[in-house]
């Protein structure tokens, strides 16, 4: 049995031990903000939150999430109040398909908390693996600049 809690909300889990975080937030709790991509961890589009890491949710077992917490997309914005990266996203309109945009924007997020001020090498580091097949990658590194300058 695992005990976690998503998006604030204690929950247990009594499956599989091996089953990915992915398919227990998509299919248990339905939270279908999360995608999936590629299932090998290369795409970025499952990318969640464990204790405030940016993980690849499809590679994620659930048998290592003991008493950890996890953020989905589904809970990044507060009530009502769209994250600052969210806003900035919208402002810079990053999304073209929007299929990879819920990763992407996690590991920004996880990017800002690390990194308030992030160079664009910073970004460069930070966002690769979230692949964004649209490619609007200019947009998100302008996305992620500006959502740094109102997070300061």
């Amino acid at each position: 049995m695992v005990r976690l809690t998503v998006n604030g909300k204690a929950h247990t889990y009594d499956g599989d031990p091996d089953m990915p975080l992915l398919w227990y937030v998509r299919d248990d709790l339905r939270l279908t903000g999360t995608r999936f991509g590629c299932g090998a961890g290369l795409c970025g589009a499952c990318t969640v939150h464990v204790n405030g890491v940016a993980v690849r949710s499809c590679q994620t077992k659930m048998s290592t999430l003991e008493t950890k917490t996890v953020l989905t997309i589904d809970a990044l914005a507060t009530n009502g109040t769209l994250h600052p990266v969210q806003r900035a996203w919208v402002t810079h309109n990053v999304p073209q398909c929007g299929y990879c945009q819920s990763g992407q924007i996690m590991s920004a997020v996880a990017l800002l908390k690390a990194t308030p001020k992030p160079t664009d090498a910073d970004i460069d580091r930070a966002m690769t693996g979230n692949i964004c097949r649209c490619g609007t990658y200019q947009r998100i590194r302008a996305a992620i600049h500006t959502a740094a300058k109102e997070q300061a």
